[in-house]
């Protein structure tokens, strides 16, 4: 029964999962899972980083490291001063010292709001990049996929991101011209040195939602990464949020412990986007050993989500532990890969807070192993 004024309800405080078991399907849900794009590359979707910058394996041996950006949710929609002023300041990274210029910035999704349609491409995403010299390569998000009338899902991300023959794309484009890429597919690995990246797509529903087919394949994925080398998943429904309006996702939970389970390799750290702060959150699979949940979706959308648990809180019935959270300021993530470690830093852009939260912008700093990491013998995940 539909009641007046009913909207969709707000997440359990405390919870890191709104929906501990099948989401339900109701009037209040989005349900709709969008057909895939034709892959333009044969399984199982590798992508060389050599293709987009030649030489990074030699130039990430001298320097024994790899540094890129991540962020995702970063689509100036009604307001791009907040994009602006995040792509400003990744920008500025660029001109840093060899060993800490980012090659790269891993983008988590949701590159342009509300429907990815091609026509808000270069407000959204060539314009606010213009001088971002380094590449920006990508998963898909929701909103990316999610399409109107005389649209097909991601359309708009395909013409950039998964090109046969990589263009300036001229119409589109205008006079903030940026190569279109290659990438093999809408889920696809990205092979760097010191670390391999599995990205996921999610599709559209709220909670996300993947066939059969991905399963196998990011099951497959971890089975087959090099374990010489650090795993990183990116998917962009969180699997844990302490948020206030999206929480985590119990589906995406079923599909990352299903693919744990099976392959027995345990990712060093999971990247997702979606709800729009920053969290860093620690679960521990295997035993004595945090694997960190980021919530990196402050990249640019004008509308911060808040928070229902505080720093220290610890969701029992997952194990999920928050350490950090900014639900007040725009921000991005640079991580720094190398044979021993991925450290991190979270960078917030206080001029994008709130009066009451200006002098309140607090960078978050992390370290993690970037060994391999393995189920113990016998022992099975539930996330």
């Amino acid at each position: 029964m539909l009641l007046q004024g009913r909207a969709r309800p707000r997440p359990p405080a405390g919870k890191a999962q709104s929906h501990p078991g099948v989401h339900p399907l109701t009037t209040f849900s989005d349900n709709q899972f969008e057909p895939l794009p034709t892959p333009i590359g044969q399984p199982p979707y590798h992508f060389d980083l050599e293709t987009v910058l030649p030489g990074i394996g030699d130039q990430a041996q001298q320097l024994g490291k790899l540094v890129f950006h991540t962020v995702g949710d970063t689509g100036g929609v009604k307001n791009a001063d907040y994009q602006a002023a995040v792509a400003a300041q990744m920008k500025t990274d660029l001109n840093n010292a060899d060993e800490a210029k980012p090659r790269f910035f891993y983008h988590l999704g949701d590159v342009v709001y509300y429907n990815g349609q091609v026509t808000d491409y270069y407000d959204q995403f060539y314009e606010p990049y213009d001088h971002y010299g380094a590449p920006i390569l990508s998963i898909p998000g929701n909103h990316d996929g999610d399409p109107v009338t005389g649209q097909t899902s991601l359309d708009g991300w395909v013409r950039y991101f998964m090109t046969k023959v990589p263009h300036i794309d001229q119409q589109v484009a205008g006079d903030a011209p940026r190569v279109t890429l290659s990438q093999p597919n809408v889920y696809w690995t990205l092979n760097c040195p010191l670390v391999t990246i599995v990205g996921m797509y999610t599709n559209v529903p709220e909670g996300g939602s993947i066939d059969s087919v991905q399963q196998q394949w990011l099951t497959h994925e971890f089975s087959t990464a090099p374990e010489a080398k650090a795993l990183i998943l990116a998917l962009h429904h969180p699997v844990y949020s302490f948020d206030d309006h999206h929480s985590g996702s119990a589906r995406m939970a079923d599909v990352v412990q299903q693919a744990i389970n099976d392959s027995r390799r345990v990712p060093n750290m999971v990247l997702t986007a979606h709800v729009h702060n920053y969290q860093r959150i620690e679960r521990e699979i295997v035993k004595g050993v945090p694997t960190p949940f980021l919530v990196a979706g402050a990249g640019g959308y004008y509308h911060l989500h808040g928070m229902t648990a505080d720093v220290g809180h610890v969701d029992e019935s997952v194990g999920a532990a928050l350490q950090f959270s900014d639900a007040y300021h725009h921000s991005y993530v640079t991580l720094t890969v190398d044979g021993e470690k991925i450290s991190g830093v979270m960078t917030p852009l206080a001029d994008t807070g709130s009066k009451k939260h200006q002098k309140d912008a607090k960078t978050d700093t992390f370290e993690y192993t970037a060994k391999v990491l393995t189920l113990a013998k016998g022992q099975t995940v539930s996330l």
